[in-house]
């Protein structure tokens, strides 16, 4: 299901945010009104009391789309973003560390005062990550941050759930997919979030429908988005939504529905110890999206896909600390 000849393998447009990381303890969601291994939304002063309070912290680049592009990236895969930053501190470190990775990022930053976005993530003892996101300069990529080239030369254009709220990025996605199609390339886009998709479920159900190619979505996302009570009511539903969908289940692996609607289990890749779920499905995304570039079977994208994740579960930060190259080819992937 490749695009021939591109000269990137994936584009991501999502939210360009800088991570904030910090151990809590069990209680800190609840403390500060996080939805526990969910995310809110915040302004600026909530942004200020909660990283006040969060004591110790760690500054990565995230955003999701962003991450899925990192893996890719770690992956010796070619890799674009477009997203939206200020012309500020934070911006400099999320620009540093994309392009710092080979991945290709030009667009043109704000320069109105807004500030970067910044995503405040509590990681409890039991591992789980659940985020205050003050979404900044991010909400505002627009149609004219669009470069049509970039769409045209990149085999899948990949599509982040969080942005898909905001009408202008909305109207950016689309502008996308139609220079996707006409140059006979892919799109694919992940849910990001239960809520969102409940939320979003009218005009998600139309884009996925009308726009994409691949659908990525965790267990509860999938089931919130067809507003079903289980995953096996859920599959022939959203089997139909795209020619292929993928649905990810934590420790018990991944499925993929292909547009025969033939349902494929894949089992997760155990980790070398479990320490912070953040980022792992963007991992996952990355890894699978890269085979498909690279046109391997939908298990072989599962399991690139699965042992992206499972790096990234073993240590503090959604972007890997070790070649993802090198573990695919010692796992005997690539």
């Amino acid at each position: 299901m490749a695009s021939p000849n591109a000269q990137y393998d994936v584009t991501g447009i999502g939210n360009a945010i800088v991570d904030v990381l910090a151990n809590t303890d069990q209680d800190f969601p609840e403390t500060h009104n996080i939805p526990r291994g969910g995310m809110r939304l915040i302004d600026q002063t909530d942004a200020g009391t909660i990283l006040t309070a969060m004591k110790s912290t760690k500054m990565v680049s995230g955003g999701s789309a962003a991450n899925s592009i990192a893996a890719l990236a770690s992956l010796n895969g070619r890799g674009g973003f477009i997203g939206k930053v200020a012309d500020d501190g934070l911006g400099d470190v999320f620009c540093d560390s994309l392009q710092g990775m080979g991945v290709f990022f030009a667009t043109q930053p704000l320069t109105d005062g807004t500030e970067t976005g910044r995503c405040l993530i509590s990681v409890t003892p039991d591992a789980e990550r659940s985020m205050a996101t003050f979404i900044g300069a991010a909400e505002h990529v627009s149609v004219d941050d669009i470069d049509p080239e970039l769409i045209a030369a990149s085999a899948i254009t990949y599509f982040e759930g969080y942005l898909f709220e905001q009408e202008k990025p909305r109207e950016a996605f689309i502008r996308a997919c139609k220079i996707a199609s006409e140059s006979n390339r892919k799109t694919a886009i992940t849910l990001s979030d239960r809520d969102l998709a409940v939320r979003q479920r009218p005009h998600l159900l139309s884009f996925i429908q009308t726009h994409t190619d691949i659908v990525f979505a965790n267990e509860n996302e999938a089931i919130a988005l067809m507003d079903e009570q289980d995953l096996i009511a859920t599959i022939p539903e959203i089997g139909r939504l795209a020619p292929w969908v993928v649905i990810t289940r934590s420790e018990k692996g991944s499925l993929i529905i292909d547009p025969e609607m033939s349902v494929h289990e894949v089992a997760a890749i155990p980790p070398k110890q479990l320490t912070d779920t953040t980022g792992a499905g963007d991992a996952y995304a990355g890894g699978f999206l890269f085979g498909v570039a690279r046109d391997m079977s939908p298990e072989q994208c599962a399991l690139i896909g699965g042992t992206c994740a499972a790096e990234i579960i073993s240590h503090m930060g959604p972007r890997p600390e070790q070649s993802l190259a090198q573990l695919v080819q010692d796992a005997g992937l690539i």
